[in-house]
């Protein structure tokens, strides 16, 4: 009788990694539950959140009766995401330390451990994804040998390709999504039926990993010195308000400015000069962009046919995991980056965060949003000062 294969779970202690771990010892696999430790900082109520999610894991795994595990990559963690988090905040960017963590740790450090230390011939993760080849390559040492597609989950409200869109083809090829064909409702119900209530129960963990409940503010000025600077309106170019540091805002929030009757929003950064511009009402059209380029493109698979020889094609995009797609045109540019021209203008483009592209169900790669195109405000700032405009825009 052939030996059972031996797959590594990465467990966070939530419900999706404990039925991902279940459903691989249901289909008869050798299972080994791994717990990854990036974070061991306390947090502002004296506690240390991957303790408690560490306890979690090892309760899921006790239940499952499969051995348990954990690593610790903080110096990693911190040097591959936390440094890069800050630096990019220093610059003016907003960063996405989810992708950066499975890019840097999960998927590369991570795996490399499961594989070497535990002579594992795959890892699982909860994550809601896909690929094209699934089980295969456990038993078909050259199923990966033409690509491996990442594919949408079922649960399209779900679905974590936008986090792992920076994921490599080694990576990809070693690594299966047990509940990437299920849906949430479906992953808590299994969870009740087989014993894991624990993990049932527990609360979503939403937002960065290592901000857990803090007040985000609170969190930065930890590490980044705090310093005067000016709140400017993008209509008249007049200060119209102070504030503590340019990395305490990200675009499109409120910008909260003491004494202004309306509500004032944060539309760009000049980090050299510690600038927050700002303008009226979360609608302002300064807030929108039509168009934005990229740096280099990280193509999962291959870079599609039609953008090499057409040096154009159509897909759709998300910069945001909440949001829905949004159709648009990429445009190939220098040094493997493109201009994306979208279907219709979206609010808040922010510099640092990933530009995710998709086609069918699959997940294209991303790259990092490196600067936008004219907003609609700077295209038709004369009708909107005349009214005209103002018009429009509050009628469309």
């Amino acid at each position: 009788m052939a030996k059972a294969k031996h797959i590594v779970c990465a467990m966070s202690g939530g419900v999706d990694s404990s039925v991902a771990a279940w459903i691989l010892k249901s289909k008869g696999f050798r299972v080994t539950g791994l717990f990854m430790r990036n974070w061991d900082v306390l947090d502002e109520t004296g506690v240390c959140t991957a303790d408690r999610d560490c306890e979690d894991a090892q309760n899921a795994c006790e239940i499952l009766k499969i051995p348990f595990h954990q690593v610790n990559f903080v110096q990693e963690y911190w040097h591959d995401v936390f440094s890069k988090f800050l630096r990019q905040y220093q610059q003016g960017f907003t960063p996405n330390p989810d992708i950066l963590c499975n890019k840097y740790i999960k998927f590369d450090k991570f795996l490399d451990h499961a594989m070497t230390k535990f002579d594992a011939d795959g890892l699982a993760t909860g994550h809601y994804a896909q690929t094209s080849i699934g089980e295969q390559f456990l038993y078909d040492k050259d199923s990966a040998s033409k690509g491996v597609k990442l594919l949408k989950a079922a649960d399209s409200w779900k679905d974590q390709t936008f986090f792992l869109s920076q994921i490599t083809q080694n990576a990809l090829g070693k690594t299966l999504f047990p509940v990437g064909h299920l849906t949430k409702d479906v992953v808590k119900r299994i969870a009740h039926e087989v014993g894991l209530k624990r993990a049932a129960q527990r609360k979503e963990s939403m937002g960065i990993c290592f901000i857990g409940r803090r007040h985000f503010p609170t969190f930065i000025k930890e590490y980044l010195e705090p310093k005067q600077g000016s709140f400017i309106s993008v209509e008249d170019n007049k200060t119209v308000g102070e504030h503590q540091g340019h990395f305490l805002f990200t675009l499109g929030q409120g910008a909260n400015i003491g004494g202004m009757k309306e509500r004032w929003f944060v539309v760009d950064k000049d980090a050299e000069n510690n600038t927050v511009f700002v303008a009226p009402t979360t609608h302002h059209p300064a807030l929108f962009h039509e168009t934005l380029m990229t740096g280099p493109v990280h193509w999962i698979h291959q870079p599609p046919r039609q953008l090499l020889e057409d040096q154009m094609m159509d897909c759709y995009f998300r910069f945001q995991h909440v949001h829905g797609l949004t159709k648009c045109t990429l445009t190939s540019s220098s040094m493997g980056s493109v201009i994306v021209s979208l279907s219709k203008p979206m609010r808040a483009l922010t510099p640092g965060q990933y530009a995710v592209f998709y086609l069918g169900d699959e997940c294209l790669g991303s790259a990092v949003i490196m600067k936008r195109g004219p907003s609609l405000y700077e295209m038709n700032w004369k009708k909107y000062q005349s009214g005209e405009w103002k018009t429009e825009w509050l009628s469309s």
